[in-house]
């Protein structure tokens, strides 16, 4: 690497992070950011900062009060997300703050919003990360691909800012336990920049809790052989309190809708219980649920992948296992049963 290149990485320091504001109220996935930008800053001295854009931002300084945000930069914008105008507003401050890294969560907005930053900068963008380090000042950024065949690592090392964006529910969300005096500053959005896009009619979508949301769940996997067989495992799922999911396979089958799916291709899961029922353990499954607490695997063939993550392994056939696991619930809440 030349010395131009080197000199041009130096002049680019610290971690953005784009803090979603929907509603007057900080995503989820904003936190998850934030704490692993804090993990990459301090790995090798860099600050933390945020960018809030949205209508009335001023409410997002209580909601990110103690964590670890050197600054937070308020943008007073309207009221729903235009892309147009976003990207313009987060480039300006790109250029003003100068971020090695910039870090933008995976949901329907930053996916359509970190294309457009990176194109403005001609600098890469890794989208769907689920994991990620520093090596020096560069960034790896890891993700599934040829369709989750492999784990790879993508670097970025001749251009700035490094831009990812990071699947919901991958990254482990911080704490406000910080005892930092963040500084916010109210910006002024250019009078110039204005959006193209003119918003009609808006209407809400009712918001369901998904299989993102909850702490346990039972997937049923390839191993399941009649589309009759799920009653049983959602049987399972309600007795313990929670929702049944599945892999690819049976929602390529038609028998599972694909908001109940799991994977690089489905959603990522964070729940404290999760029973894989004949889940044979594919890395375009496994991305899905890297950190989920509580593994429980059941499957007839003794090298299936998912045992080697599971925490409790059941080698056996599911349509006998589960029964007796149903049987058991009952008789120890004393329902009666057939």
């Amino acid at each position: 690497m030349n010395r131009n290149i080197n000199e041009h990485k130096k002049a680019w320091r610290n971690i953005l992070v784009y803090i979603e504001y929907h509603d007057r109220k900080v995503h989820p996935i904003s936190y998850q950011l934030i704490g692993k930008a804090y993990e990459l800053a301090s790995s090798i001295g860099y600050n933390v900062c945020g960018i809030v854009i949205g209508k009335d931002v001023a409410l997002s300084k209580q909601q990110l009060q103690n964590y670890p945000l050197k600054s937070v930069f308020l943008y007073e914008a309207d009221e729903y997300f235009k892309a147009d105008l976003y990207e313009k507003i987060l480039s300006n401050c790109i250029c003003e703050m100068k971020p090695s890294v910039v870090l933008i969560g995976g949901t329907l907005e930053g996916r359509s919003l970190a294309p457009n930053v990176a194109v403005t900068f001609r600098t890469g963008l890794t989208a769907d990360c689920t994991a990620l380090y520093l090596r020096d000042a560069d960034l790896v950024q890891i993700r599934p691909a040829f369709g989750g065949n492999i784990m790879a690592q993508i670097v970025t090392t001749d251009t700035r800012p490094q831009i990812a964006t990071v699947r919901y529910n991958v990254m482990e969300p911080i704490e406000p336990t910080f005892d930092y005096e963040t500084e916010f500053i109210i910006k002024k959005v250019d009078k110039q920049i204005v959006s193209k896009i003119e918003i009609l009619k808006t209407i809400p979508i009712e918001k369901k809790k998904g299989i993102a949301q909850q702490q346990i769940l039972v997937v049923a996997g390839r191993g399941v052989k009649q589309k009759k067989d799920l009653a049983m495992l959602k049987e399972l799922a309600n007795l313990l309190g929670g929702e049944l999911a599945s892999t690819r396979g049976l929602v390529e089958r038609g028998w599972m809708a694909s908001d109940r799916q799991i994977g690089i291709s489905g959603q990522t899961v964070r729940p404290k219980l999760l029973i894989a029922c004949g889940v044979s353990g594919s890395v375009q499954f496994m991305a899905g649920i890297g950190n989920v607490d509580n593994i429980i695997a059941i499957n007839t063939d003794q090298d299936a992948k998912i045992f080697n993550i599971a925490h409790h392994s059941i080698c056996g056939d599911l349509h006998e296992i589960i029964p007796q696991l149903i049987r058991c619930f009952l008789d120890a809440s004393g329902d009666k049963h057939i």
